[in-house]
């Protein structure tokens, strides 16, 4: 059993996989999705504590999967973190911010960056569950 999952979101399996690698030393569950749909599907299903999400995907984008997650009592608390290529795009970093999200990475993402990044977020998320259940200890 996982103490935190960390969803990565990706049309790309290379991209994927290269994430997936870069967060391997840290102390968490990873699950991957490759469309925006997938992820939607796999935060329902609960069990999600943290998204790292591409915003450029076919179908439903990032953004749009993040404005979605925020929208929903069951998943507004959940961090989403989203990546893109789009350099200096004001408009998107203005949206994103609006809608919540956690933080806006540009790709390519240096492995240390989002590690240091995601590590921040666990430590965070991980005291929210301690002082949760000293506040219930049922």
């Amino acid at each position: 059993m996982c103490g935190i999952t960390v969803l990565v979101v990706d049309n790309h399996r290379e991209t994927l996989v290269a994430l997936e690698a870069a967060l391997d030393p840290l102390p968490c569950c990873i699950e991957t999705a490759e469309s925006g749909d997938q992820a939607l599907k796999a935060v329902l299903r609960g069990g999600i504590d943290l998204v790292l999400l591409d915003v450029v995907m076919p179908g439903m984008t990032g953004l749009e999967v993040a404005r979605y997650l925020h929208r929903l009592d069951q998943t507004r608390h959940i961090p989403v973190l989203l990546m893109t290529g789009m350099v200096g795009h004001a408009q998107l970093t203005e949206e994103a911010y609006e809608i919540g999200v956690a933080d806006l990475l540009v790709k390519p993402v240096a492995p240390w960056l989002l590690r240091l990044k995601i590590a921040a977020h666990l430590r965070y998320l991980r005291r929210i569950k301690e002082l949760t259940a000293e506040q219930d200890p049922t």
